[in-house]
């Protein structure tokens, strides 16, 4: 059940051109899981940031929220400038999350894109804590490759570039062909054109894929019916074939939805 609480700032940084770091003390920090996100509030208590913001990794010993963001209007553009001690508002935990079970125990392939990478990081955490290290693949635009270290004491990493400045020039489906990757699972965040891709990929090779939309989100809530994506099945209780990504999501098994 999702709930309004004080946070507190505990470290901010720039990691690269656009991109934050930052960490929050709060005691939602115990319930978060790999692709959940939190709303923030940018001032007063009703202005909550129109998109939410996913967790990048969650601290549950220490109560600590880690969120990495790209500026993308003038909300994150307010909270990129708060400093240690500064406190918050913030909403959460939100949305559902990748299920650690489904990658357990097989070839799992992690996938982010831009500012979807942040989300898989806890991700390739839970997975290699449970026992299985998995393979990930980050698609950057050029070689300004934040976060690339911090997944390899968990994951074997390959690494996409758009210029082909760093790693493979392509995309995270490029490193995939080129380096015969062979995968039972594909998880993914990143943005829909790459998802899309990557729905049509694991469906031709007929492998188990589970996609985050955080892209797709809107309020972070599900009130405001900005971010209805089409689903194969009807819903049971509304008869029509549709989900909100904010309540229903973000996570969908690929085959699931139609994009």
């Amino acid at each position: 059940m999702k709930q309004k609480v004080r946070a507190k700032v505990l470290s901010q940084k720039k990691l690269t051109d656009g991109i934050y770091d930052m960490w929050l003390s709060t005691e939602l920090a115990g319930k978060a899981g790999a692709g959940q996100f939190i709303g923030i509030y940018t001032g007063h208590e009703a202005h909550l940031l129109p998109r939410p913001v996913s967790i990048c990794e969650a601290d549950k010993d220490g109560e600590a929220l880690r969120v990495v963001y790209r500026i993308a209007g003038r909300g994150t553009e307010i909270f990129s400038g708060w400093k240690p001690g500064d406190e918050v508002q913030i909403l959460g935990i939100l949305g559902n999350g990748y299920s650690i079970e489904a990658g357990c125990g097989k070839q799992t392939v992690l996938m982010g894109g831009g500012i979807g990478i942040p989300p898989m990081l806890q991700l390739a955490k839970e997975l290699c804590m449970a026992g299985t290290k998995p393979v990930v693949i980050l698609g950057y635009r050029n070689n300004q490759l934040f976060l690339k270290e911090e997944f390899e004491p968990y994951a074997g990493v390959y690494v996409a570039t758009e210029d082909g400045s760093a790693g493979t020039k392509g995309n995270v489906l490029t490193v995939m062909e080129k380096e015969q990757l062979k995968a039972d699972v594909i998880m993914a965040c990143g943005p829909m054109p790459m998802l899309r891709a990557i729905k049509n990929y694991a469906g031709e090779k007929h492998i188990e894929a589970y996609i985050s939309l955080e892209e797709r989100m809107a309020c972070g809530v599900g009130a405001c019916l900005g971010c209805v994506c089409k689903t194969v099945h009807k819903d049971e209780h509304s008869h029509v074939n549709n989900a909100r990504i904010c309540t229903d999501g973000p996570v969908f098994d690929a085959r699931e939805v139609e994009i």
